[in-house]
């Protein structure tokens, strides 16, 4: 199924099945942005440390997160951060929930009028249920029909099948747009971005629903994430970066979550003792070491 048409235009390259830290975004998100890898994880000692965006901010980068998922979990505590959805705008929410085209709510002005390097974080609602019927705006209702109700058991499995692909085409926009909006600020920023899922999504396989097992016995369904690194030009010239290698290393190797903290340092320069080259997916893919 299409489910993204406009990733094939957009150059990225696209690791389809990383591994996630947890089944559930309160714990992937700080596992995420923390140097522990999952098997390390430490949720009390991620929180009283510093984290990928705290290093960052102090390395002297912008950084924003943007927020439509209920929080960070502890992740943005110590940035700049705000909560879009609370903005509630006229025709992006429904009962306290907004589609994730909020998250670009006064960026282009953000942009702007930044001073300097900058790190932007989106926090999607993405492919978020129960209520996936809530997650896109009626014109990406494309495989039908749908199971538009919270109460998902209800539903038959492809109801529910083409109501999650609805929402993946409405993220596969999301993703389209960020870009668009990185590569029209190329005059002044050398760009790139990274697109990772926190968890996966059991869909009534076995009887099994939504998200949140206990790891050890989760199906791959949840733990299993996409991942998209694009690279603008410019960034792929500067920094002499090579694309075919990263696309065969994507398509080959088993990624995960982990690789999240030093792929960041190294795609901002940011250089630290926290940064584990073995870990930075571009690293390999570099022609010249920096």
């Amino acid at each position: 199924r299409d489910t993204q048409p406009r990733r094939a235009h957009d150059d990225g390259i696209y690791s389809p099945h990383p591994t996630s830290c947890g089944t559930a975004t309160a714990i992937s998100v700080p596992c995420m942005f923390s140097d522990m890898p999952r098997k390390h994880y430490d949720e009390e000692l991620a929180h009283h440390q510093e984290g990928l965006l705290d290093i960052i901010q102090r390395a002297g980068i912008n950084v924003l997160w943007n927020d439509n998922d209920g929080g960070c979990k502890g992740a943005c505590d110590r940035v700049p951060h705000q909560n879009v959805t609370e903005l509630n705008l006229p025709g992006q929410c429904i009962d306290g929930e907004c589609y994730d085209e909020v998250l670009f709510h006064g960026l282009e002005d953000y942009i702007d009028h930044l001073k300097g390097d900058g790190v932007i974080v989106l926090h999607t609602i993405g492919s978020h249920g129960p209520t996936y019927y809530n997650r896109y705006p009626p014109q990406f209702k494309k495989f039908t029909p749908t199971c538009d109700t919270n109460e998902i058991q209800n539903c038959s499995q492809q109801q529910l099948i083409n109501t999650y692909d609805n929402t993946v085409l409405y993220v596969d926009y999301i993703v389209d747009k960020a870009i668009n909006l990185l590569k029209s600020h190329q005059d002044k920023f050398t760009t790139s971005l990274v697109y990772l899922s926190d968890h996966g999504e059991s869909l009534g396989e076995n009887g099994v629903y939504l998200h949140g097992l206990p790891y050890s016995i989760a199906p791959d369904t949840q733990k299993h994430v996409p991942m998209l690194i694009w690279l603008s030009k410019d960034y792929q010239q500067r920094y002499q970066v090579d694309q075919a290698c990263l696309q065969k290393r994507a398509s080959t190797l088993d990624y995960s979550q982990d690789n999240l903290f030093s792929t960041m340092l190294g795609l901002t320069g940011v250089q630290t003792t926290y940064y584990q080259a073995a870990d930075d997916i571009l690293q390999p893919c570099r022609r010249l070491s920096e």
